[in-house]
């Protein structure tokens, strides 16, 4: 899988105006709700929180991967990704026991789960990668940061 194919620049948010977790996956849906990926955000932000509650999504290195299925994508959109900057790191419960630096949001309609299990799985190698992370902790702009994914998935 190709992140490019289900994240857009204007899917990008860097710096987030949310400072806890819940307003953080909250202001990731409004994102992907505001690039018309999410037809129903109410439906969404209930499933990706619910998803939270059941064991942290923060996996570690300044990292978390919230994400949810949710009946209300739109039309047209199985699968979907936001990605956040926070302006100062989150508490997240991440494993590691450290804030996260960036959130990733994949939001997928629930008959699409083999892509979403394979979209988490990109994610994870890519944000394993230290020089690659690094590099997207030290973007400024959403620009910058698409810049650094595509020309790592040109790879």
């Amino acid at each position: 899988m190709n992140l490019l194919d289900i994240l857009q620049p204007n899917c990008i948010k860097a710096p987030m105006v949310a400072t806890d977790k819940r307003a953080a996956i909250h202001e990731l849906v409004d994102v992907l709700a505001e690039a018309g990926k999410v037809a129903d955000p109410a439906a969404l932000k209930e499933a990706v929180w619910t998803r939270e509650q059941t064991r942290t999504t923060g996996i570690g290195h300044g990292l978390a991967i919230p994400h949810g299925k949710c009946a209300g994508m739109a039309a047209g959109t199985g699968l979907a990704m936001a990605l956040g900057k926070p302006s100062t790191p989150i508490e997240f419960g991440a494993i590691d026991g450290k804030p996260v630096r960036i959130i990733i949001m994949l939001a997928s309609a629930p008959d699409r789960n083999s892509d979403h299990i394979q979209a988490l799985a990109r994610v994870s190698r890519l944000m394993i990668m230290p020089d690659f992370r690094e590099r997207i902790y030290a973007a400024a702009t959403p620009e910058e940061i698409f810049a650094l994914i595509k020309d790592q998935e040109g790879r």
